[in-house]
């Protein structure tokens, strides 16, 4: 903390803010009068928890305790059938470099925690945890660090009175306002997760639409559905994982505020589009990214990738696509996988390499095709970001271990030219129900347990 006579939070850059040590932090405590540090930490269900600590009238010796020890929590209940009541207590230790101040409480410092058991170490179930370990694996096997990024879609749902504009059902495509109420509260979301995080892409209106949704469920009939999505810069694979989860949580609170229901659900109707998570995926090596080589075609490293991909498809779902209504939503015509391949722009494959300007004219030094990626368009809404993205890391290590990655994706290149659904049919279909996700995924659990990554109990 450059000076300690800072006058409001609007002038700490976010970017500085988490870069602070454990004594700037009290500073700030101190010299704005803030009241509350807030602990948050994920729960076995994928949402993030959250523990007040009220600050006020504490010594500097007391926050400094918080600030470096941590809280106790009961573990049984936040990992329920993992960690046993009768031995539950667990450390949750603020990760300095996830501080924020609360969009919503501006007198709370908040943290993102980690967890760590009775010795200090961290915590080997904790789906944070794991995908640290994984992507620590990939980067020690690939001497390579693999980024993400994820396009989130949700709905909106609310009561539509005295609306004198609309669409036809599927028309949302990035539509503007006033044809889509809730951009307002998109450009909210947006503001709000930039100046946490800094890796807001972009914002727009999704295809899915619909001016009154039939249900026999009360909260949903006759209600009016937009389809919303933030996409993200990619990153590295536990700052992204944080920053979606984070993303669901500011996004349920506004629309909570405005009294308009935010959901992640992966199919709300047959009729209407679902909601997807497409993960994109880019490998770097000295922050450079070296997805494309010399003459503009797909790099060796990244075709292992796609490689590594396809073989652990199946891998990918439990932690995906976890409820039923996401089989609904990977069904044919829907813009959703329903088959393993990969393919060039192609919206129906299992992982699409999408369409990266090159400019013609370069600047000096600049390299063409620099945000190459490769993106996944299985997971959904319902997904475990931080065990999916480790299953990934996973599928990735084995790439760079194994010859065969290159062939596998070699083996299953579908070309766009090649459009008939009798070409499409030699590639093996996914999992159509959990069960039977569920089944693949225990026949290739010991890679994921490797090293011990993914401890056997989760």
């Amino acid at each position: 903390m450059k000076e300690d006579g800072v006058a409001n939070l609007e002038q700490i850059p976010s970017q500085e803010l988490q870069e602070f040590s454990r004594d700037d932090f009290i500073r700030l405590i101190n010299n704005l009068n803030l009241k509350r540090i807030s602990f948050r930490y994920l729960g076995l269900d994928g949402r993030l928890k959250h523990l007040i600590i009220p600050v006020e009238r504490l010594s500097r010796k007391e926050i400094e305790t918080v600030l470096i020890e941590g809280e106790r929590v009961d573990g049984s209940s936040l990992y329920p059938g993992i960690v046993n009541a009768y031995d539950s207590d667990i450390y949750i230790v603020p990760d300095f470099s996830t501080a924020f101040i609360d969009p919503f409480d501006r007198e709370n410092l908040s943290f993102i925690c980690r967890y760590r058991d009775k010795d200090g170490q961290p915590a080997s179930f904790a789906l944070d945890t794991i995908l640290a370990k994984a992507d620590s694996l990939f980067q020690k096997t690939a001497n390579l660090e693999l980024w993400a990024g994820g396009e989130l879609e949700f709905y909106l749902i609310y009561k539509a009175e005295d609306l004198n504009y609309s669409l036809d059902q599927q028309k949302g495509y990035h539509e503007s306002s006033p044809f889509v109420i809730g951009l307002d509260l998109l450009k909210e979301a947006a503001e709000i997760l930039q100046r946490i995080t800094g890796a807001v892409k972009y914002i727009h209106s999704e295809v899915g639409f619909s001016s009154i949704l039939e249900s026999e469920n009360p909260l949903l009939a006759g209600k009016r559905l937009e389809q919303l999505e933030i996409e993200f810069k990619t990153d590295r694979l536990l700052r992204t994982a944080d920053y979606l989860v984070l993303a669901r949580w500011i996004l349920r609170h506004l629309g909570a505020r405005r009294g308009m229901l935010v959901t992640f659900a992966p199919k709300l109707d047959e009729g209407i589009a679902g909601n997807g998570l497409h993960i994109h995926l880019e490998l770097k090596k000295n922050s450079q990214n070296i997805m494309m080589n010399p003459s503009g075609k797909l790099a060796e490293e990244a075709l292992k990738l796609i490689g590594g991909l396809c073989e652990f498809a199946d891998c990918f779902l439990p932690f995906g696509n976890t409820v039923a209504a996401s089989y609904y939503r990977l069904v044919p015509n829907h813009e959703a996988p329903t088959r393993v391949f990969w393919s060039d722009n192609n919206r129906s494959a299992l992982i699409r390499v999408p369409l990266c300007f090159s400019p013609e004219k370069k600047e000096a030094g600049a390299k063409g095709k620099m945000g190459q990626t490769v993106e996944l368009r299985s997971p959904d809404g319902s997904a475990l970001i931080h065990p999916l993205l480790a299953a990934i890391a996973m599928a990735a290590n084995w790439a760079f271990e194994n010859e065969k990655a290159l062939e596998v994706a070699t083996k299953y290149y579908f070309p766009n030219h090649a459009s008939s659904d009798l070409e499409m049919e030699k590639f093996p279909p996914l999992p159509t129900s959990c069960s039977e996700a569920v089944r693949l995924l225990e026949e290739k659990r010991s890679y994921l347990e490797r090293e011990n990554v993914f401890p056997p109990v989760i």
